[in-house]
């Protein structure tokens, strides 16, 4: 999921943290208890949960895995990685391990692993690498490459241009070429590596033109649902108008596998252009409960986009 969530000053961030009525408070609409609380509001404070950051954060959020929205725990465990803190390991390692959970869940746990980085997550990794799920298998392949990666290759990493992107992605951008054509060939390329095919997809995403977008969308026609599900997740960070007849198209086929159809209409609430509202509104009672259920966040998200709201991250006013 793509938005925008502003960081709180540190000063406001200080206060917050020393107030315990503020964790309870996101605590009790995130869990949703009663069942009153609508989906998209209980993203928001997953979000505020993110900003804050800290080990009660995580707690709270390891809290909601028994929820039964596969499309919330999947969010969950999204922010649990880009918290990036080890401390989340553990929670992420039980769900990932959890054969009864959606196969979308235990993707994101994975990748989690990969984000937060620590070698010690390696050994859960390769165990799930024949895991009877191909969206496990290959997040797996990739959260190992990612993680030795990080732990052993700093000349190229001191090479990555400082993104406008604040994300921890699945793979670094590729940096020996900025040429489209290049990049887009070793997209498409099924023979190579999928951490590799994913530098070239996050360095298209850096590049941000026209073209980039185009050479991304052509992804939509891989084999692997993950890499396809990858591609709507960059166009929501692009927020580019030219990726939403891709989008759209993807949204709409009722073959496509759930995952990839709700990263696309997520990606459609970000870009929030006209021509996205009605399509999010078709499929807001999709038979797919998690694509119905992204729809349904994706339309705040783009009420959110359209409005003057300060941050979309607004739980602290759920709370007041």
């Amino acid at each position: 999921m793509t938005i925008s969530t502003e960081i709180f000053p540190p000063t406001s961030l200080d206060s917050i943290k020393s107030d315990p009525t503020v964790y309870e408070n996101l605590e009790k609409i995130l869990l949703n208890k009663n069942g009153q609380t609508p989906l998209h509001k209980r993203f928001r404070v997953i979000f505020t949960l993110k900003n804050l950051a800290d080990e009660k954060s995580i707690d709270i959020l390891a809290k909601a895995f028994d929820d039964d929205s596969a499309l919330l725990k999947h969010e969950l465990a999204y922010v649990l990685g880009q918290i990036k803190n080890p401390y989340a390991n553990s929670v992420l390692r039980v769900v990932l391990a959890n054969k009864s959970e959606d196969p979308m869940v235990r993707h994101e746990a994975a990748e989690a692993l990969g984000a937060i980085g620590d070698p010690s997550s390696l050994n859960i990794l390769e165990e799930y690498l024949n895991d009877e799920h191909a969206v496990v298998r290959e997040t797996c392949e990739l959260s190992i490459a990612r993680i030795k990666y990080e732990n052993e290759n700093d000349n190229d990493k001191q090479d990555i241009p400082k993104s406008s992107y604040t994300s921890v992605d699945p793979a670094p951008p590729n940096v020996k070429t900025q040429s489209v054509s290049e990049l887009r060939e070793i997209l498409l390329e099924t023979k190579l590596p999928l951490f590799e095919r994913y530098r070239a997809m996050f360095a298209l995403r850096n590049l941000g033109s026209k073209e980039a977008v185009l050479a991304l969308a052509e992804g939509f026609n891989d084999p692997s649902a993950l890499f396809r599900h990858e591609i709507a997740y960059v166009f929501g960070q692009m927020q580019s108008p030219d990726s939403v007849p891709a989008l759209i198209k993807t949204l709409e086929n009722m073959n496509e596998l759930y995952m990839v159809r709700h990263e696309a209409a997520e990606a459609l609430g970000s870009i929030a252009t006209s021509d996205c509202l009605p399509i999010l509104k078709k499929f807001r009672d999709d038979h797919e409960r998690v694509v119905k259920e992204s729809c349904e966040v994706a339309l705040d998200m783009y009420e959110y986009e359209n409005s003057k709201e300060f941050q979309y991250a607004d739980g602290l006013l759920s709370t007041a």
